[in-house]
Parts: C-alpha cells; structure tokens; sequence
C-alpha cells in the first residue's frame, strides 16, 4: 500500500490551513502590523496594500518614515512612557512577591497538614476569580475609601481620616494581592504534594526539628513550582487592566493605563503602539522565564515504591495556620458583600450600613440594561461556537498528527494582554478591505482569541485520554480520517469540550480590557455596562449588575467543575 503524500489535499489538510489562516489573518498579522505602527508613528494597512496599488503606496512611504524616536521617548528618564514602564514593573514586582509571601503558608496548609475546612476554604478560593478585577476595585472603594464601611468602623473608634488611601499605588496592589493568589495557591499546592516525603523523614529521623526540615528539605523541593507562581502572577499583575483603571490616581501612571489612553482618549497611534509592543515583550519575557523554571529546574527523587504522605497534626501549627487562611479568605468575601449591600441600597455612605434597602436597581438593569445581558449571552454563545470548532481540530492535530506549528501559534495568545490585543486588531481592521472595526464579529473573534487557550487545555487533555486505535478501527472498517475523527472521537471528547466550553464562556461574560476597546454601543457586554456606570458615579446599579456577573459566573463554573469532576482544578 503506497503512502499517501503529507501534501495530499483531503479534509483534513483544509481545514488544518484553515485554521492557520484564522490565527495569521486576526493574531500574527495584527501584532506585526503594531510592531510597523510603532516604527513608523502611523497607521498601516496592511491588507489594504495586498489589494489597492494606492493603498500599498502610502504603506512604502509610511515605512520610509522609518525610525525608532517612539522607542527612545520610552526610555527617556523622566518622560510619562518611562515612569508608566517602571511603576508597572515596581507594580508586577511587588505583588508578585507578596502574593507568594502571603500564600505560601495557605498552600503548606493545604498539602501538608491536618487543616480542618479544607473544602469550605478551597470554596471561598473560587471567589476572586468570580469577579472582574474593575469590580473588586470598587468593592475596595466601599470597604476602605472616604465614605467605606471599613472607614465608618476605623473612625468610631477613634481612627482619623481613612485607613490608607485606597485610590494609590498602595490600593492597587492590596486588590490584586486579595484577587489574584488564588493563580499562585493551586500550583504551590502541588508543589508540596509532590516532594517526597521520605527525605523529611530521613530529616527527622537524623534529630533535626521540624522547622529545620521545612526550610532545608520540604522548602527547597517546592521552589520550582513557588518560583513559577511568582512569575505568573507578574505577569497577570503587569496586564492587569480593570484594577488600575478604577483605581489609579491621575499623577501614577501605569503602562496598560496610558496605552489605553493613548489610543481611546488621543488617537496617538506611536504611543499606544510602543506601549503595546513593550507589554507583549514583557510579558512574553516572563512566560519564557515561567516556562524556562518550570522545564529545567525540576527537583525529584527517584523512589522503589511509592510513599504515603505523613500530614502535619500539630495542633499549635494548624490552628494558626487555619486561623491565617480564614483571615485571607476573608477580604475577599467581604468584598462581594460589600458589592451585594451597594446593589441594595437605597443610599450608603452617611453610616457604615445602608440607610435603607430595596430591589429597584435590579428592576433597573432587567429594564433598561436588558440588552446588554442579551449582547452578553450572544457574544459568549458565538465564541464559544467558534472556540469549540477551533480548538478541538487544534487539540487533533497536534495530540494526534504532532502539529508543533499549530501548539505554537495557538499559544502565542497566553503572552498577550487583553488591551495588547485590542489595540492591535483595531489598527488592522479599522480600514477597507478587512472594516471590521466597531462590529459584533471583530469582538467575538477578539474573544475567541483571547480565551482559546482554556478550550485548547480542556480539549487536549480529553483527546490524549482516547486511544487511538479506536479511531484506526473506524478507518479500516471505510471511513475517511476526518469522518472517523468527527462520528468516534468527536462524541468521545464531549465532556472536556463542555468543560471547556463552559470556561470559555465564563471568561467572556467577565471580560473587561477588550470589551472597553471594540465593542460597538449596540453590543455592549455587561462588563462594558458596569464600567460605564461606575465611570458615570451610577454605582448601585453597577453593582447590581456586578452581581448578576458573578451569579452567572458561579452557577457555570460549579457546573464545569460537576462535569470534570475537579478535573481542571
């Protein structure tokens, strides 16, 4: 039987190319397109050049105009680009390293010892990534700003002024500090479950104390996974749109803040176009670092059977440290209460509750914002639609046929900001023959983008869990690769594709960054609406949407999480 050449056109090879297409026309063409922009200080079309002689004329002179000013602005000491460059990097530092501090004992608390509640504590995990970051942002604002709950109890007992001044450098980091470690707590977890134990044991069993075991055997074993945390949450942290927004004061500037600006309050194409290329290399940077850790600084021992991990049952250690971890949890779920007392309040900021209650701001945004939860509910169901189709045939080719090149280039959007990608597809597709620019389509594909590598995860994991052999029997018996890969393995894949299906949908209803930037005012999200209702000082009805937000969220994570069964957790 001769083989069939690689370069044979059947269903398959269209639509891998297909898919290469997707990812160069609304991923890779963008961010080269922004990499001219920020040479060259304009606009550059660059489909238009492939179509229109007059258009590709103007692109050769805007590119003969080539020049790396807009680069040298940046690094210029003292300039607006430089600070915003460095208090971002001080920024992703700083909460970085905090959020490790701070989780270090919660995640030794989970893996290693006696904890009690430990599922009650993993529950209240899930809510700071229930919430859009913008929301935990005012939900701070009303605990600890000039008129907060928090600043009414601090003042009555005899406290002058506020507890610190939530709108600061200082506010913005305790924010992403509470709504960002659940992204470093899971991983440290695992880093602890899977050092061996038998090395603290031989430890102990030498006379050495259980501290001086921690810190010279359990410690170090759990470094790659502390180390690879930390960078992660640098790099979450140095993305971060919705909390820098809400909270920044006009003399900080942050790197995300100012290429929002720079782009949707000046039309200054050079700036957010350097901006945007500066955050993609930073955070690149850092995902290769995070990556680089996590492949070759890997500690293990190599074992005859496996060992039974001993857990910690020291009552002095558990009680602090279960104490600890409910003080921790605890900011965050008075943050959501906080939102909730706000969504129901007549009026709040006399006292340190609500003046009076009432459930007219839901009537509110069930009458007048109806169709910004329908825009929600058809945007999140066209991504996800398309999120499917998408990243199950990737999840196929490179589990089933080796496609690095696919793995690649499905990736690149994990070191992408949210306002990155923005920025770059409004500057591609704001003109003929590609105007997408302002439409329902660009978003969803945005979103698609954006979020795709939470299907590709799901889907993956599903394809390499299916024997392969139960798809060549399809073949022998007649079928072609692609019917046998749509009628056996497709049906077979449906759980980890509603799993991720449901993430996918998770992630777009609360998506912030790129709503703010395209979508157009017949399709604003929820998201968009609460921001602008909160930009507008229209906050009791931002907050009653918030709330429908994270109703939404919970009911269909709690329903991803029933299907994986704590598979993807």
């Amino acid at each position: 039987m001769k083989k069939r050449p690689s370069f044979a056109l059947n269903g398959f090879t269209v639509l891998k190319w297909l898919i290469y297409l997707f990812f160069f026309v609304f991923l890779l063409v963008p961010l080269f397109s922004i990499l001219l922009v920020s040479f060259t200080g304009q606009p550059i079309n660059i489909f238009g050049s492939l179509t229109n002689p007059k258009i590709l004329s103007a692109t050769l002179e805007k590119l003969s105009g080539f020049s790396v000013e807009a680069y040298a602005s940046v690094f210029k000491e003292g300039g607006s680009y430089f600070n915003a460059l460095i208090n971002s990097l001080k920024l992703g530092t700083g909460v970085a390293v905090l959020v490790t501090l701070v989780v270090l004992p919660i995640a030794y608390a989970f893996a290693r010892t006696k904890m009690p509640f430990k599922a009650f504590f993993a529950a209240l995990c899930t809510i700071p990534l229930v919430m859009p970051t913008f929301i935990s942002s005012h939900a701070f604002v009303l605990m600890f700003g000039k008129t907060g709950w928090v600043t009414h109890i601090y003042q009555y007992f005899g406290g002058q002024g506020v507890l610190f001044d939530v709108q600061s450098m200082l506010g913005i980091v305790l924010v992403q500090v509470f709504f960002f470690f659940p992204y470093a707590l899971w991983p440290m977890v695992a880093a602890f479950k899977i050092s061996d134990v038998t090395l603290e044991e031989a430890s102990q069993n030498l006379g050495a104390k259980s501290w001086y075991t921690f810190c010279r055997v359990t410690f170090p074993l759990a470094i790659p996974g502390i180390v690879s945390s930390m960078l992660l949450i640098f790099t979450v942290s140095f993305s971060d749109f919705g909390t820098p927004i809400i909270l920044a004061p006009k003399d900080l500037n942050l790197i995300v803040v100012e290429s929002y600006r720079e782009i949707a309050g000046f039309f200054n194409w050079a700036g957010s176009a350097v901006l945007t290329v500066i955050m993609l290399l930073v955070a690149a940077f850092f995902f290769w670092l995070q990556r680089l850790v996590i492949k070759g600084r890997e500690y293990g021992t190599i074992s005859g059977k496996p060992t039974k991990q001993k857990l910690n049952d020291n009552k002095g250690v558990v009680s602090v440290l279960t104490v600890y971890t409910f003080l921790i949890m605890l900011i965050p779920t008075l943050a959501v209460g906080s939102v909730f007392l706000s969504s129901i309040a007549t009026t709040w900021g006399h006292h340190a509750l609500p003046d009076g209650y009432t459930l007219d701001h839901y009537k509110t945004i069930f009458g007048t914002s109806g169709k910004n939860i329908v825009n929600s509910m058809v945007l999140a169901g066209g991504t996800l639609v398309l999120s499917v189709v998408i990243s199950t045939f990737v999840s196929y080719f490179v589990v089933r046929r080796g496609s690095g090149g696919l793995d690649f280039v499905s990736s690149i959007p994990l070191i992408v900001p949210g306002i990155a990608l923005g920025i770059a597809l409004i500057q591609t597709f704001n003109t003929a023959p590609l105007h997408l620019t302002g439409t329902a389509l660009l978003l969803i594909i945005a979103y698609t983008i954006r979020r795709m590598p939470y299907m590709i995860r799901s889907t993956m994991s599903s394809m390499m869990a299916i024997r392969k052999d139960i798809e060549e029997a399809a073949v022998s018996l007649g079928a072609s690769s692609l019917v046998a890969a749509i009628t056996v393995i497709g049906p077979l894949m449906i759980p980890g594709i509603a799993a991720g299906a449901i993430l996918v949908f998770v992630t777009v209803i609360k998506e912030t960054s790129i709503s703010i930037l395209l979508a157009p005012t017949d399709w604003a999200p929820m998201s968009l609406a609460v921001f602008q209702n909160l930009l507008r000082g229209e906050y009791y009805t931002a907050c009653a949407m918030a709330i429908l937000i994270i109703a939404i969220v919970i009911v269909l994570q709690s329903l991803a999480k029933k299907i994986t069964k704590d598979q993807l957790y």
